[in-house]
């Protein structure tokens, strides 16, 4: 075989890796949501547990990506996805293993740091690896498995539930990750790039680390334990973010002058279609991911659903994009940020259409009325993610990419969370009541933040055009 041939196998090797770690760690978001009744049974688990069951991950995800971004670029990524991916096996195998609540919850807190160490890893070798029209197939196949692992979750794990039992079927939504990270481990070994990473960006920016780690976590506990951090506690964490942020960024720049390591460049933010995709992906995962809290809430508790009729309803979404992801990765080369645009209106037109469709009491055919819309919506949120991540890494340095990738994703952690609070909030608002009525609301917030993200594309869209625009005396 020659050398063009083998790098050519290698990198597709690679990618393919990177695609089951990807797919491994964002399951690991929705899936556990259909497994809390279990958990309560089989731990007599608290419900701050089963909270924390959800939101520690959520937490722990987000608060790791940057720093974890920045070490792989310094020290190699293939180095850093075989520990990454290590921890994560390891903590999924702790949490399968709990003896009591306690035990889960830190199982969890470890397994979502583990999974934030390895998704900047994932976006920084795919944009290491590939280039020109391959990078964008390849950023299609990731947001494929986005868009895949977010909406299949509830359907793997009620058929999870469902043949392993109410008692102990739990354990086994954990459990099956182990083979999959053990084999994943094995091929790692033998496929992933050594690189030594760029020796320019070692240096430990500790005040730089603790700085955006206080903000991120004054932002996200409030939304992710909203019992516990309900009230004054939380106007006051909220209060100091803009504060934390400040300093964040003050240090950064001083950091720089001085010729020292910032954990971020901060000059990423001068580039334009960085700053409007990283914006447009947040607003954007705060509406597409928050639909389905809501939607399976709904199928659940107000429908009479069992977990795995909930997740059967919640495939279309996942179908359309795992089709439409394969082809917009393709067409984003030609197309730039349209395809974006494209996409945004339909997921917009689909979730707009399901919230109608709701509003009408469509009582045991709800499932079978909204999977034309869903399908819809999925295949606009295909033609969103992978293309919006494509364009936005796109004039990023290679060098960075991690540490970019994972402020990139941070901003889809905090995207997330706020979507799903402000949408679950507006849910639970309306009941005790109709659920018909609940669903609305809280499908008007998921509707909303996509409409944002619609405006943020069309502002991009708007400024590239005058920057190009000739200048008349």
């Amino acid at each position: 075989m020659a050398a063009g041939d083998e790098g050519h196998t290698r990198r597709w090797r690679v990618l393919a890796l990177c695609l089951l770690a990807g797919f491994m760690t964002l399951l690991d978001v929705s899936i556990v949501n259909v497994a809390l009744p279990s958990i309560q049974r089989g731990l007599d688990a608290p419900p701050v547990a089963l909270s924390w069951v959800i939101s520690g991950y959520a937490l722990t995800f987000g608060l790791v990506l940057v720093p974890m971004g920045k070490l792989g670029d310094a020290h190699g990524r293939g180095r850093m996805f075989l520990v990454a991916l290590a921890a994560f096996t390891v903590a999924s195998g702790l949490a399968g293993t709990a003896q009591n609540a306690v035990w889960l919850v830190v199982a969890r807190l470890l397994q979502g740091a583990a999974g934030g160490m390895l998704n900047p890893q994932v976006l920084g070798l795919i944009q290491q690896q590939f280039h020109g029209r391959e990078r964008g197939t390849a950023f299609g196949l990731f947001g494929a498995v986005v868009g895949i692992s977010t909406a299949v979750g509830p359907l793997l794990g009620g058929l999870i539930i469902e043949l392993a039992g109410a008692q102990h079927g739990w354990r086994w939504v954990f459990f099956v990750n182990l083979p999959i990270g053990l084999a994943a481990l094995v091929a790692a070994a033998r496929i992933m790039p050594r690189g030594a990473g760029n020796r320019q960006l070692r240096g430990a920016d500790v005040l730089g680390m603790f700085l955006l780690g206080a903000a991120v976590v004054c932002l996200l506990l409030p939304l992710v334990d909203r019992e516990g951090m309900s009230g004054p506690l939380s106007w006051s964490l909220w209060a100091a973010v803009p504060v934390l942020l400040l300093l964040f960024v003050t240090w950064e720049r001083r950091c720089y002058r001085r010729g020292g390591s910032p954990l971020v460049d901060l000059r990423l933010f001068r580039i334009s279609s960085y700053t409007f995709g990283a914006t447009l992906g947040m607003l954007y995962f705060a509406g597409f991911t928050s639909i389905f809290f809501v939607l399976a809430v709904y199928f659940q508790r107000g429908l009479g659903y069992s977990a795995l009729q909930a997740g059967l309803a919640l495939t279309p979404f996942a179908v359309g994009s795992a089709v439409s992801s394969a082809f917009s990765g393709r067409a984003v080369h030609l197309l730039g940020r349209k395809v974006v645009l494209l996409g945004l209106g339909g997921a917009l037109l689909g979730l707009l259409t399901t919230e109608i469709l709701l509003s009408m009491h469509q009582g045991d055919f709800a499932g079978l009325v909204t999977a034309l819309p869903l399908l819809v919506g999925g295949v606009g949120s295909g033609m969103v993610i992978s293309p919006n991540q494509t364009v936005t890494l796109s004039e990023v340095d290679v060098a960075r990419g991690g540490t970019a990738a994972g402020v990139q994703q941070t901003g889809q952690r905090i995207g997330t969370a706020i979507g799903t609070a402000t949408a679950s909030g507006l849910f639970f608002a309306a009941l005790p009541g109709d659920y018909d009525t609940a669903i609305t609301h809280g499908l008007l917030a998921s509707v909303s933040f996509v409409a944002a993200a619609v405006l943020v594309g069309l502002l991009e869209l708007l400024v590239t055009r005058r920057r190009r625009e000739p200048s008349t005396a």
